[in-house]
């Protein structure tokens, strides 16, 4: 039996968008790309320094965590600062994001890495962008929304 497919409806269109033509959206996704950007560098510096000393998936763990590190405070204080009042519970939904950040981060850094042939540096800045969307809006709409 074949179901019948899900159209775009008109309310699916004005919900889309009404979120890229929000302002306050619009500047908290820039902020949040640079708050990206430079947790990358950050990544990538980390990352450059240990990986002749620790084995690769060690190295890329522990630059990962330094820049979740600076990503968290960045994006908490800044790119999309919040008046939610209840911390813990932000910074354990925070914990479940960028779990779900390290789980897409590592597959196509290894990806990258077995597949492409792609060295540490250039497979941990490709491996960040599939994750992006996915944590801004988890960010943006629960654990930092407004």
């Amino acid at each position: 039996m074949k179901l019948p497919r899900r159209r775009f409806v008109s309310s699916d269109a004005a919900m889309f968008d009404s979120l890229l033509t929000d302002r306050e959206t619009q500047l908290r996704l820039l902020r949040f790309l640079v708050v990206g950007g430079g947790s990358a560098l950050v990544q990538v510096a980390v990352l450059r320094a240990l990986r002749t000393r620790l084995g690769e998936t060690v190295a890329f763990t522990i630059s990962w965590a330094v820049s979740t590190t600076t990503h968290y405070f960045a994006n908490r204080f800044w790119a999309l600062p919040s008046t939610r009042d209840d911390t813990g519970r932000q910074l354990f939904e925070y914990l479940i994001a960028v779990a779900l950040s390290y789980l897409i981060n590592l597959a196509v850094f290894k990806l990258l890495r077995l597949r492409f042939k792609l060295s540490p540096t250039w497979a941990a800045l490709w491996a960040v962008p599939p994750s992006t969307v996915v944590v801004f809006l988890l960010l943006n709409y629960r654990v930092f929304g407004r």
